[in-house]
Parts: C-alpha cells; structure tokens; sequence
C-alpha cells in the first residue's frame, strides 16, 4: 500500500519530517530519495477518524445535562426559601456542571468532523480545549463559592432550615451520583469523560456535606457550619481540580500524554532490527484520546524490510497506545538537515 516519498531536494524545510501535519496517518516513511523500497504504510487497520469516549457517551452526556439542569432549578428555588447559602452555592456549582458537560459533548461532537484541506487534524483538538474550559469553571465556581461562604460567617443572615437543606441534599446527592455513573467508563482514557465524571462526583460529595451540615444544624443551631461546610467543601473540590487542570494545560501546550514515558518510547524504537540511532522523537496529544509521535530512525541503507514500517506502527499503538505514527527513515551514511547547527534551525 504505498506511495512513495522522496524528496530530492536538498532543503531543510523540503527533507525534514518535523512538522506534525504529516502525522496524520499512520506510519509514514521519508527516506530522502535513499531508498525506494521504504513506502508510506499502515500498519495496523486503526481508524484514522476514531470518535473520541465510547459511543454511548452521547447519551450519558444528554442525561447527565439533563438531570443536572432540573435539578438546579429545583435547588434554588428550595435554597431561597429555606435560607440556604449552601443549596444556593451547590445549585451554582451544578450550573457549572451543566455548562461544562456541555462545552465537552459540543468538542467531542467536533472532534468527529472529517479533516478538511485547511484542518488537516479536523477538530480533534476541541476535546482539549474543552478540558482546559472545564478546570478553569471548576476553579472559578470553587473560588466564588468560598468568597461567599466568608461574606456570610462575617455576618450571618436568616438561620438555615435544616429540613429543606437535608431533603434538597440527599436528592442532590442522588441526582450526581447517578449522572457520575454515566462517565464512569471511558474516564480514565478521555480527559473530556474524566472532567465530566469530577465535576459531577464533586458535586455528589458536595451535596452530601450540606445534608449532613443540616443534620448538626437541625439538632445543635449552629448556623454557621452552613457557610463554613461550603468553604471545606470548595477547598476540597479545588485539590481535586487541581490535577485536572495540570493535565488539560500539559496537553494543550504538547507535552508527553501522561502515561507514556517518552524514555520507554525512545528504548523500544532504539532497539529495533538495525536501528542506529533515534533523534527528532515527538510525542504529542491530538485530542483527549489520541496520541501522535514523529521520530526519525537511523538506520543502514536498503536494512528494513517492507513490513517494517507497518510492524512498528502497531507495536507502538499496543504498547503505548500511540495511534498515529510518522516515521522518517534516515540513511545511515547520508548527510542529514537534521545535523545542522542550532541557529540554523528555522
């Protein structure tokens, strides 16, 4: 299955493999006119359009939305009435809920568009960016929740009703745990699935804490542990975001996906059947699912077999679970672009 690449042209930007647009099938070879033998080949049968989260995450994120929409309403209306900064504070966090899940499932919706001429990664990068959108509401909802929190314990205003915020709790609790549920699966490959799944199980965990701050309420008068529930209870949710956040803003800038170490990549394409040396290696994310490599392979002239490209693509998908590989095959006794000096680097 193959065409060939040769560039004859002895310019860098003409040889040089670096740029990730030419990553987007599996298992390319640039051999710089050295030998006509090493094709473009795919490997492996790997969907080049994967949708990113299983399939039925459509639905879980149309439920999810769902669910957490009513219940926000149901929320403030019972948190007004009964004097409840913490059901008034949990709807607004639910609320954030909503427009994050929302944001995730348009990019993972994007994320299936076909590449186009200008786009040739289609929209696969939304998924990322959605992610980033997500821990910064996170952050934001925590962060203006416990500003709120420390207005009402400097002065307090009408006592809580205990009843109404263990009642509205424990079915918030309920509603979130369930929605949670949904992401369950697919939560730890997907940041867009994992940012849906923190969201709604900090949420459940939020609920619970005011539903048992109105059991103490309700049995001691200690209004104050309303407002000062909330502020643990953000703080809490905001260490837990933290990771995500580090993750989202890793991704977006191309740092290494976590879970793959670049090192373990690097030995295993260095120990390859006459591979003399490996430089150039670029491990990226394309979207909160799909990780992309670029490396250049050192390797003595007419030394690979024509399955060789193919073999590697795979193993680099079920070792690493890489999906899309671009691999330049540099002759080992040919002068390379890639040997020029720093500066002369464009």
């Amino acid at each position: 299955m193959g065409h060939g690449h040769h560039h004859s042209e002895p310019t860098h930007h003409r040889e040089h493999a670096h740029d990730r647009e030419r990553a987007h099938d599996h298992g390319h070879a640039h051999d710089h006119g050295h030998a006509p033998e090493l094709a473009h080949d795919h490997g492996h049968a790997h969907d080049h359009h994967r949708m990113t989260g299983p399939p039925e995450s459509g639905r879980a994120f149309a439920v999810g939305i769902g669910l957490n929409l009513t219940f926000v309403f149901v929320e403030v209306g019972y948190g007004l009435l009964a004097h409840s900064l913490a059901l008034v504070a949990d709807a607004g966090h639910n609320l954030g809920d909503v427009l994050g899940l929302g944001l995730s499932w348009g990019a993972m919706a994007l994320a299936q568009l076909k590449p186009s001429t200008r786009r040739t990664f289609g929209y696969r990068r939304t998924t990322i960016i959605a992610s980033v959108v997500n821990a910064f509401v996170l952050v934001f909802v925590t962060g203006g929740l416990t500003w709120e929190s420390i207005g009402r314990l400097r002065s307090p205003g009408a006592a809580p009703d205990g009843r109404t915020m263990i009642a509205v709790a424990l079915a918030g609790t309920v509603v979130n745990t369930i929605s949670a549920l949904l992401f369950l699966r697919g939560r730890e490959k997907d940041l867009n699935l994992r940012s849906a799944f923190l969201h709604l199980a900090s949420d459940a965990v939020l609920a619970a804490g005011v539903a048992a701050s109105g059991v103490v309420i309700l049995f001691t008068g200690w209004t104050w542990l309303d407002p000062a529930v909330s502020i643990v209870l953000a703080l809490t949710i905001f260490a837990g975001t933290w990771s995500l956040m580090k993750r989202s803003l890793n991704l977006i800038l191309d740092a290494v996906p976590e879970g793959i170490d670049p090192e373990h990549v690097r030995a295993f394409l260095g120990g390859l059947p006459h591979v003399v040396e490996v430089h150039d290696l670029h491990i990226w994310a394309m979207s909160t699912t799909e990780t992309a490599l670029t490396a250049h392979l050192v390797m003595p002239n007419n030394a690979c077999k024509p399955s060789f490209l193919g073999e590697v693509c795979s193993e680099l998908h079920e070792k690493f679970d890489i999906d899309h590989a671009t691999l330049q095959i540099d002759p080992e006794d040919a002068p390379s672009p890639c040997m020029l000096a720093p500066e002369e680097h464009v």
